[in-house]
């Protein structure tokens, strides 16, 4: 309404100035070179305007012929172009489908059509790697690399490419060349924290776990300082104690429940005699955590003491957490070697039904130890082996006999953690038959030598190693990471992405254009 408005007020006005200029028919003359020209001013006027005119057409004519040329030359620019931009689009589509002979002719198109264009470089890496051709897409990622805006793309596609073909080195130069350009990458900064971890440079991870704080949430970046903090502590602890010592104290403060950092801080205290200490940490961490490290750590938190006064401790912590499987053990072996038998028989009673491995070694030798009755410790150990699993340091399906900072699979920081191992869950196990085992007690009790309990069944025997048997420490080469993906869902961040996507804005249509009314009318808003 109001630009309806306006233009009848502009029309009025118009309207008026020619009415005005027609009730005043004024005369006009001009004499030059001898010659008088005398007409009204209207005419005059009318004169002027069809001038003004025919220069106006004149001046866009020859601005035209002058400018042809560069018209010309940027309408046939602009139409390769157009063809480049319509070929990597293809090229896209082909690679989103797994079409690799198709993703190759639009790659090749699209380098003919747009040498120098970025994504024409992409295009041609990514049906390289499509296609089995890792020569093809490290020249296309090492072109990208040494142009400045697609610097940072291009040495994450020669990390991928290193990692593909195994080699260790050049993947950490590349990623250390990256997180040097832009700081705060996360891929970059990840890699170059986990090839410090492979080679224990635990001085240079904790390096680089500070340039990467800002991308991290808080309590993952203590909890990572944490693990390297123990790391550095463990790996000092025989030459430099001291800095050991303050290196596990500053571990529990960033991670109270970090078994190894506390059981490591709690034995350093009490060799320096700083037993309250010790003993406060320790007991943070059982109670967070109960963990046989930390059982034995808290024992020895008095140094020198006798075993019935180890055995008084462990009753202490064991109230702590009452209930718990962990607690148990620890009173039962402190018992055992106090030889409280009693004692240890009433702390296992509970988990005799359905026993672990630990908690069937334990019977085997209060049975040995009590009694000397071999043949009951025999049968508890013949229990061991077909037993559930007890917790163990997992990582990866790898289990060891003590805590590392890092996978020997992956090459994970932190991957250790104390659970079941996952490769034995739902394993089948034989049943123990409770009225057998007490009907072979009676027999064992007769004056007929008790005969030998029969081995356990071949195929359990296999399905579970030895007690005695040490985990398995090769190490693997670390994964590669898949194709560097191109084609997202709008919605999709895609590998290592945080839920957002950061070219949202500028990959949104851009807003249909005003018309030459809708600018006019935004004037009066």
């Amino acid at each position: 309404m109001i630009r309806v408005a306006v233009f009848l007020v502009c029309v009025g006005v118009l309207a008026l100035g020619i009415a005005w200029f027609a009730d005043r028919p004024g005369e006009v003359a001009v004499t030059w070179l001898g010659y008088r020209i005398e007409t009204s001013l209207m005419v005059a006027l009318s004169a002027l305007a069809a001038v003004v005119a025919a220069a106006i057409a004149a001046w866009s004519l020859l601005r035209f012929l002058l400018r042809s040329p560069e018209q010309v030359s940027l309408f046939i620019r602009n139409r390769r172009a157009m063809k480049g931009y319509n070929a990597i689009s293809r090229g896209l589509i082909a690679i989103g489908a797994g079409d690799a002979a198709l993703a190759r002719r639009a790659a090749g198109e699209a380098n003919r059509l747009a040498p120098h264009e970025p994504l024409a470089l992409l295009l041609s890496a990514q049906a390289a790697q499509l296609s089995g051709e890792p020569g093809e897409a490290e020249r296309a990622f090492r072109a990208m690399a040494e142009r400045a805006d697609t610097r940072l793309f291009g040495l994450r596609g020669l990390y991928i490419e290193a990692q593909r073909r195994g080699d260790v080195q050049a993947a950490r130069l590349y990623a250390e060349e990256a997180a040097k350009d832009v700081r705060g990458v996360n891929w970059a900064s990840q890699a170059v924290l986990d090839s410090r971890c492979a080679a224990e440079d635990w001085v240079g991870a904790l390096e680089v776990l500070e340039q990467m704080r800002r991308g991290l949430d808080k309590a993952t970046y203590r909890r990572k300082r944490a693990v390297l903090l123990t790391a550095r502590a463990l790996a000092l602890a025989d030459s430099d104690r001291d800095v050991s010592r303050a290196l596990a104290r500053e571990a529990v403060k960033l991670a109270p429940s970090l078994v190894p950092a506390a059981a490591l801080a709690g034995r350093q205290l009490a060799e320096a005699g700083e037993r309250r200490k010790a003993t406060r940490i320790l007991d943070a961490a059982w109670r967070a955590n109960p963990h046989p490290d930390l059982a034995e750590a808290y024992a020895y938190t008095r140094l020198g003491s006798s075993a019935r006064e180890r055995l008084a401790r462990m009753r202490l912590l064991a109230e702590k957490t009452p209930g718990e499987p962990e607690a148990a053990l620890a009173v039962a072996r402190a018992a055992l070697d106090a030889r409280e038998f009693g004692e240890a028989r009433s702390a296992l009673a509970p988990y005799l039904a359905t026993p672990t491995r630990r908690v069937a070694t334990l019977m085997a030798e209060i049975e040995e130890q009590e009694h000397g009755d071999a043949g009951r410790a025999r049968q508890w150990m013949a229990r061991a082996l077909s037993a559930a699993p007890d917790p163990a340091w997992t990582a990866d399906g790898v289990v060891s006999d003590r805590w590392l900072p890092v996978s020997p699979v992956s090459g994970r920081l932190d991957a250790f953690q104390w659970k079941v191992p996952v490769a034995e869950i739902g394993m089948a196990r034989p049943v123990i038959d409770l009225e057998a085992e007490a009907a072979a007690a009676q027999t064992a009790l007769a004056p007929a030598p008790a005969p030998l309990p029969e081995a356990p069944p071949p195929g359990a025997a296999q399905a579970e190693p030895a007690l005695v048997q040490p985990p398995p420490t090769a190490k693997a080469v670390p994964p590669a990471e898949p194709v560097i993906p191109l084609i997202h869902a709008p919605d999709d961040p895609g590998p290592g992405g945080t839920g957002t996507d950061d070219r949202a804005d500028s990959e949104a249509p851009p807003p249909p254009a005003a018309g030459p009314w809708r600018r006019f009318a935004a004037l009066f808003r």
